[in-house]
Order: C-alpha cells, then sequence, then structure tokens
C-alpha cells in the first residue's frame, strides 16, 4: 500500500495564496513559484486530504464547501506558526520583523510624515509596508490576511477584528479669502452654509462625517453652480482657494498649509467634532509586539499636534 505524503505548510500558504486571489496565475507570483510548481503541490494536497478545494469551472476561481471549512482552518494554522517565532523575538527582546499596514487616504498624507521617521530611527529592523486604501479595501485586506491592521476613521463591527481607539482628531474648518466667517474666532456647525462646502466624493467616511455635522443626510448632496467631488483633500483646498467656499479638514492637515492659508483655518467651539482614529487587526492578534511598537511610536507622533492631550490619553487603552 503506497504511504500518502503528509500535508505541509507550503501546500498550506499555496492554497490559502490561491483562496485570496482566485487566481492560479496570481498566487504563484505572490508565493514566488512557477504556476506549475504551485498547481501540482495544491493537487497532492487535495490528494491527501481526499477533497476539492476549488472549483476550477468557475471564473474567478472559487473554494468548494468543504474547501471553504478546510481554507479558514488553514489560515489559522498559518497565522499560529508564524505566532511561534514573534514568541521567539519577545523572549530574546529584539523587535524585528515586516507589518503591512494599510491606511485611509484622507489620514495617510498627514500621519505617515510625522511617524515614519520616528519608527525608523527607533526600530531600524523593522519593515513597515503601508498602502492606501479606501475603508472597505482594509477590511477585505485583513478579512484575507493580506494585512496585519489597518488605520480607519469609521467604526468596524466583525467578529474576527478587533478595534482599538488611538485618537482623536477634530475637524477644522477652511475658509477662502475675504469669507464673512472670518470675523470669528470659534464656529458652531449651524454657521456652516452646506451649498458652500466641497466635498470629498462619495465613499469617503470623511464626506459622511461633514454632512453628518452639518445636519445633512450622506445620501444628499449640496449641489452649487460648478459642482466637483475629489478624493483629495488638498484640490477640496486650493478649490476654496480660487472659487470661494469652504471646506473642513481633519486637524492634523493643518500642519502643512502656508502661513497665509493658516490664518483661514476657523476651530469649532468646544466641545469640537472630531473623528476617532482606530487601529484594526485580527482577534488572533498576530505580531502583536510589532503592533504595539508601532501604535506607541505613532501617539507619541501625534501628542503635540493635537489641540489637547486628552485627545489621545482618553483612548489610549480603548479596545
Amino acid at each position: 500500500m503506497n504511504e500518502r505524503a503528509p500535508m505541509t505548510l507550503t501546500q498550506l500558504a499555496y492554497a490559502v495564496a490561491v483562496d485570496t486571489y482566485r487566481h492560479f496565475g496570481r498566487a504563484a507570483e505572490h508565493c514566488h513559484v512557477s504556476q506549475p510548481t504551485l498547481s501540482m503541490q495544491l493537487q497532492k494536497l487535495e490528494e491527501e486530504l481526499g477533497v476539492q478545494l476549488f472549483d476550477r469551472s468557475r471564473k474567478p476561481i472559487l473554494p468548494t464547501p468543504a474547501g471553504e471549512r478546510i481554507l479558514a482552518q488553514a489560515r489559522v494554522i498559518l497565522r499560529e506558526c508564524e505566532r511561534l517565532y514573534e514568541l521567539l523575538q519577545e523572549d530574546q527582546g529584539t523587535l524585528r520583523g515586516e507589518l503591512r499596514l494599510g491606511i485611509i487616504s484622507t489620514l495617510s498624507p498627514y500621519l505617515l510624515p510625522l511617524v515614519a521617521p520616528l519608527v525608523q530611527a527607533r526600530y531600524p529592523e523593522l519593515t513597515v509596508h503601508l498602502e492606501e486604501l479606501t475603508p472597505e479595501q482594509i477590511l477585505e485586506a485583513l478579512l484575507t490576511d493580506q494585512l496585519d491592521a489597518g488605520l480607519v476613521a469609521t467604526e468596524v463591527d466583525r467578529p474576527s477584528l478587533r478595534r482599538r481607539a488611538l485618537f482623536h482628531e477634530p475637524f477644522v474648518v477652511y475658509l477662502c479669502p475675504g469669507h464673512p466667517l472670518l470675523r470669528e474666532t470659534y464656529l458652531d456647525p449651524y454657521q456652516l452654509r452646506v451649498e458652500e462646502l466641497w466635498l470629498l466624493r462619495e465613499g469617503h467616511c470623511f464626506r459622511d462625517q461633514v454632512l453628518q455635522l452639518c445636519g445633512r443626510p450622506p445620501e444628499v448632496s449640496p449641489t452649487p453652480q460648478f459642482r466637483f467631488e475629489s478624493g483629495n483633500l488638498e484640490t477640496l483646498r486650493l478649490l476654496v482657494d480660487e472659487l470661494g467656499g469652504l471646506t473642513l479638514l481633519p486637524l492634523l492637515a493643518t500642519r502643512y498649509l502656508p502661513a497665509e492659508a493658516q490664518q483661514r483655518v476657523r476651530p469649532f467651539r468646544e466641545p469640537a467634532p472630531h473623528r476617532t482614529i482606530y487601529l484594526l487587526y485580527a482577534r488572533t492578534h498576530l505580531k502583536r509586539s510589532l503592533l504595539d511598537a508601532y501604535v506607541s511610536v505613532l501617539q507619541e507622533a501625534v501628542r503635540p499636534h493635537l489641540l489637547s492631550a486628552a485627545l489621545l490619553h482618553s483612548c489610549t487603552n480603548a479596545s
């Protein structure tokens, strides 16, 4: 009787890659092997298990009902194996490895220049791969193990994910030259005319937060004479400069404004509206020491730029 070769971690990794990318070619490229090699190892795994993992007649390739259960367990096995290396690093007191982080576009250009130099100086053996994504893309990448964590500004409630509040970032109003509200030191939301607002396009959580702040449901849009909805806050700011009106910015975005533009920023009267920046990560809590180190540096970097230390301290231990 021929004995079957036992399954390997490599075979499980190949199967998970196919499930993630739903394409043999892209999965092979991700695993740095040829497509025939990946297909052969996947076939051996299916022979060992006695079950077909994927329906190859579908485009894109989809797991079979039995395959879905097996692939879910394969992800758990691979994560736990990776955890062994993290435990070894913790025992040795070292901090090295790779973090794969997703970050939303209304945060990345303002936060990363503050955080990256500190991380580089303090943890030279830590490699951080950052990708600018929508909240939906971050969520999908976390659920398929393509990211270790994500930085978002919306509450996400998924049983397989944990959410940790990092800091509260106030909103401020950016006004065009000569705007009547420049006479005010602090503003209230009711003073903002929605028809003057320049907004991010639909799909951005910052857009929804701005409209809700102004008492307008997210599905109802302002209708100015010249309507332009951008995915970039800097574009909105330049439109305010040239065409008038106003827009709302997260506080960290004002750090990079020219001196003249800084004079046209007005904070809200307390309690100031704000957004909460969250770290999302899997409940299996892989790379805990790396994530904790990164979060510690992040909070240290933003602390001097928040209006009040309470904006950071009040949510440091939230989960």
